[in-house]
């Protein structure tokens, strides 16, 4: 099953609540919150207030990736504010096996995640503990960035973990993923795609949700995948 995640910094941030209820009729699976404290990443966004606002709105599961650091005294806020999973940096940790804790003992799943440059060594020590895994195809910080090739590769690496492990892992890749490389990036293993400015750059007021026909599209090129 592959679970298309709409990154809300792209959103009409004026009409939130319609372009977060709007994208879930057209067909998306998952809300992605990018938080960024202007510490970790060169860039400051939204906090718990926002996903408290939107929590009401929809069932659907809310993907919190934390930018921030450090990172464990926001977790309780955003648990508390309605989100599912949270998903943190290492570089953001001092202690990356108690932030996972810290996550779980909120009641959420924890995810962690690799920028381009992070090796997933991490991983030997805390897999069977997460819930999902984020690589990056991009450096974090801003949306809008070309996707970078080499994720491909670490995709892979990363799948071949998580099949080795016999857990249930979700895979997920934030950064450039389009409509024309969608199916190349789940050929490499990832079940979880964000896009933020592919899908709400793309809005048609022809649409009956504005954003059914890339979303559409990006379905149709992932029933591609053999």
């Amino acid at each position: 099953m592959y679970r298309i995640a709409p990154s809300i910094l792209s959103a009409n941030f004026a009409k939130l609540g319609e372009e977060v209820t709007q994208v879930l009729a057209a067909g998306a699976d998952i809300i992605h919150f990018d938080v960024m404290d202007n510490h970790y990443v060169p860039n400051l966004t939204i906090g718990p207030l926002v996903c408290e606002a939107i929590r009401p709105l929809t069932d659907a599961i809310i993907d919190v990736h934390l930018m921030v650091e450090p990172v464990d005294r926001i977790i309780p806020d955003f648990a508390k504010a309605g989100a599912n999973i949270i998903s943190f940096h290492p570089e953001a940790s001092r202690h990356i096996d108690r932030t996972i804790g810290l996550i779980k003992e909120q009641g959420c799943k924890a995810g962690l995640v690799f920028n381009p440059a992070t090796p997933l060594s991490y991983l030997d020590h805390v897999l069977d503990k997460l819930d999902l895994i984020l690589i990056m195809s991009v450096n974090p910080g801003f949306g809008g960035q070309a996707f970078i090739p080499e994720a491909l590769n670490k995709l892979r690496q990363t799948r071949e973990r998580i099949d080795a492990s016999g857990r249930e892992i979700l895979l997920e890749i934030d950064g450039g993923v389009k409509v024309d490389n969608i199916a190349e990036i789940a050929r490499a293993g990832a079940d979880t795609f964000v896009a933020g400015s592919a899908i709400y750059g793309a809005g048609k007021d022809s649409d009956p949700h504005r954003y059914d026909s890339v979303i559409a599209a990006m379905r149709a090129e992932l029933a591609k995948v053999a």
